[in-house]
């Protein structure tokens, strides 16, 4: 096996499905089966989720919301995904418990890293929400923070496509897929793998950061097996 111990970082728009907000059962199903199977393998497994398919703060500025309060909103939407990933991987007889990083008692158990750490040693599966708990900061951050507090062997970042590319693939058919990248590489070459507080704290931690398509099937297992999934950058 590849790694000890991941940092799986999952979008909230992924958890939307189709209609592009709210949660799809089928895919918080499809997801808890390609978890399940990791940690079958042995793996432990720490989920940071974000919180954009129910609500994004910085997209309620203007709109009446306070930049605080908007991303206190999606500190909770977080909150709510992970409930709902968890209960999902329950049902396919995994042991998961959800972390907030603010007290949200007693819906949720308050984070703290030894006790993170203690049960994903017991192979249990630990969900982190509400980001770093700080207006102004995103999930992205939080993912790269709790994975460096975790001591995690690397981040992984599940999104729609299936590496970094040199362009928007979406936008651009000619755009050009790296399979390795070191960190200056990527910032010499303006690459957007993760917003830069997030890029920064994995880089001056030696985190490395593995971003792949989290919606084709058996993708995550063959990654953390050592298979050439995704975009290593490190």
């Amino acid at each position: 096996m590849r790694y000890r111990r991941i940092l799986l970082k999952l979008s909230g728009e992924s958890l939307a499905g189709p209609g592009g907000q709210g949660l799809d059962a089928h895919v918080l199903a499809a997801y808890a089966k390609e978890i399940k199977e990791v940690c079958n393998s042995g793996l432990q497994v720490a989920i940071v989720v974000g919180g954009g398919n129910i609500f994004r703060g910085l997209s309620g500025v203007g709109k009446g919301f306070d930049r605080i309060k908007g991303d206190q909103m999606g500190m909770l939407a977080t909150t709510i995904n992970s409930i709902a990933l968890g209960c999902a991987l329950r049902s396919e007889g995994l042991e998961a418990e959800v972390f907030s990083a603010t007290p949200l008692e007693p819906m949720v158990r308050y984070w703290g890293r030894e006790e993170a750490s203690a049960l994903l040693d017991q192979r249990k599966v630990v969900l982190i929400s509400g980001g770093t708990g700080n207006p102004f900061f995103t999930t992205d951050t939080a993912a790269a923070l709790r994975a460096v507090e975790l001591g995690a062997s690397a981040l992984l970042k599940g999104t729609r496509v299936d590496g970094v590319y040199s362009a928007d693939p979406e936008k651009e058919p000619t755009a050009v897929k790296y399979s390795r990248l070191t960190f200056d590489e990527a910032l010499e070459k303006n690459l957007k793998v993760m917003d830069m507080t997030a890029f920064t704290l994995c880089r001056e931690n030696r985190m490395p950061v593995v971003v792949f398509d989290m919606n084709k099937k058996g993708n995550l297992l063959r990654l953390v097996r050592g298979e050439p999934v995704g975009t290593e950058v490190f």
